[in-house]
């Protein structure tokens, strides 16, 4: 851990770091916590995987201008510190907050947040929550002026990720198109409708915000009373289409089954999440929808099951050289799973169609 420990001690700590242990279970970035002497704050020491994050001074230039801005927000007798992550810069350079050791590696540094807890928990209470706070997040950012960067290029793209399908079809690399060409006329013959927002966009009728990108019920840190911090992980936080976060939350959080599931009979959209979710962040990001965004929330509840199933079944022709896999057939276990959960969206349109417009 001394390599950990002269990473730290080039950041500007309240108290110099006394010891380093992993902290969490993340699969993008190697994730430390930095503790001090008792009395003052402790740290979260990051390896930013620049595999995934090519841009680490892009991506820690949005965290710090969302987290500036977001800490402008709070009210006067809230506590900054325990309210939003707080980035900790150089103490040679204190304009960056990201640095680069001798082997190349990029590491940050956030103050951690002591008594706080994340769930991962799903259930109508927690999914009220979560839709209330990401719905907040995204309104509290609607008038930042700094001009965020994509951190992943495209990463919510569906005209971009149908392209790469065409691509992998085209190649047919694994040679495992044909004994599953019912799954690609499928995902192709409802591309037309599926890309439905970046068409929208271009036409001026779709607005992009400023989404987390990534919300799962574990991205909120809640205090001892069950009431909501902060949105934590702001890795993927850069414009995008509501539908973002909305769709995104819902594909994981109102599966029955699991993403993977190869019981299919266990997959469907559980309609009792989704109205809970829309809810809360109907509540809070209401005050900014559009007619036509609040409109087409069904429509991201089944667009990102269907993304993911395209991603899937891509890396499936691909011969998996993206997604970790736990067998042969891992990838198109998946596909078939997201398939299912999609169906079943789709399916559930109207009664979704209906809880909106009650909300």
């Amino acid at each position: 851990m001394d390599h950990l420990k002269s990473i730290a001690g080039r950041f500007a700590t309240e108290a110099p770091v006394e010891s380093i242990r992993p902290l969490g279970a993340g699969l993008i970035n190697d994730t430390y916590l930095a503790a001090t002497a008792e009395g003052t704050p402790d740290y979260v020491l990051q390896r930013i995987n620049t595999n995934i994050f090519t841009d680490p001074a892009g991506l820690q230039g949005n965290i710090v201008a969302v987290t500036r801005h977001l800490a402008s927000k709070l009210p006067a007798d809230a506590d900054p510190s325990r309210r939003v992550l707080t980035p900790v810069a150089l103490k040679d350079d204190p304009g960056l907050t990201y640095l680069v050791d001798d082997n190349g590696e990029v590491w940050r540094m956030t103050r951690f947040i002591s008594d706080a807890y994340t769930f991962d928990t799903v259930n109508p209470h927690y999914a009220r929550h979560a839709g209330r706070a990401f719905g907040e997040f995204e309104a509290q950012l609607t008038d930042i002026k700094e001009d965020l960067v994509e951190t992943i290029p495209n990463f919510h793209n569906m005209e971009f990720r149908l392209e790469q399908l065409r691509e992998a079809i085209a190649a047919d690399a694994a040679g495992r198109l044909e004994p599953t060409r019912e799954i690609a006329d499928k995902l192709l013959d409802a591309a037309e409708r599926m890309t439905a927002a970046e068409r929208m966009h271009r036409e001026g009728r779709l607005p992009k915000r400023i989404c987390h990108c990534d919300t799962k019920v574990n991205n909120m840190l809640f205090d001892a009373d069950g009431r909501v911090l902060c949105v934590i992980d702001l890795d993927t936080v850069m414009p995008s289409f509501v539908f973002s976060d909305f769709g995104d939350f819902l594909r994981t959080a109102a599966n029955t089954g699991a993403e993977d599931a190869a019981d299919l009979s266990s997959v469907s959209f559980d309609l009792d999440i989704f109205r809970a979710f829309a809810e809360g962040y109907i509540e809070s990001a209401g005050k900014f929808l559009t007619a036509t965004e609040r409109e087409m929330l069904p429509f991201a509840a089944t667009l990102f099951p269907y993304m993911q199933a395209v991603r899937f079944y891509t890396d499936y022709l691909n011969g998996d050289t993206y997604y970790k896999i736990n067998g042969p057939e891992h990838n198109l276990t998946r596909t078939l799973a997201q398939m299912r959960l999609w169906e079943d969206a789709e399916a559930k349109l109207p009664q979704m169609r209906e809880i909106i417009a009650s909300c």
